[in-house]
């Protein structure tokens, strides 16, 4: 098992293709964020901040793995991803009569990039050097 959790979160070959990953489920979350009455239809699973926590941490794993450098390094690379990501989201949202931009999600988004990042700092090995 620990074989598998090292090729997909820490092996260096595959950094490129977490970052791309994270950015195709960002847009996938935007997509279909939008979709008229699917984000009311989810609702019914999971409060807006719950959804919006374990996508942006998601997210935030996928960058921050995905990122070269130092745990400080690679965490302030995420962090400010995701902040770009979920302002991006906001901003897009508040084109649509159905959907508002809402500071507070933006906000739970940042802190699911901090904790997230400040968790995998903690606990992560540190990653092989690339070949």
């Amino acid at each position: 098992m620990s074989n598998v959790l090292y090729l997909l979160v820490l092996d260096p070959r595959l950094r490129k293709l977490r970052l791309a990953l994270a950015i195709l489920l960002f847009l996938t979350i935007v997509i279909t964020g939008n979709i008229p009455g699917a984000r009311s239809e989810i609702g019914h699973y999971a409060p807006g901040t719950v959804l919006h926590f374990l996508s942006y941490s998601g997210l935030a794993l996928l960058w921050y793995t995905g990122s070269t450098g130092s745990a400080m390094a690679r965490s302030l690379k995420a962090v400010l991803a995701i902040a770009a990501m979920g302002a991006c989201d906001e901003f897009i949202q508040s084109f649509f009569p159905y959907r508002g931009a809402d500071i507070r999600d933006w906000m739970v988004d940042c802190i699911a990039a901090v904790t997230t990042c400040g968790l995998l700092s903690a606990f992560l090995p540190k990653p092989m050097p690339a070949r």
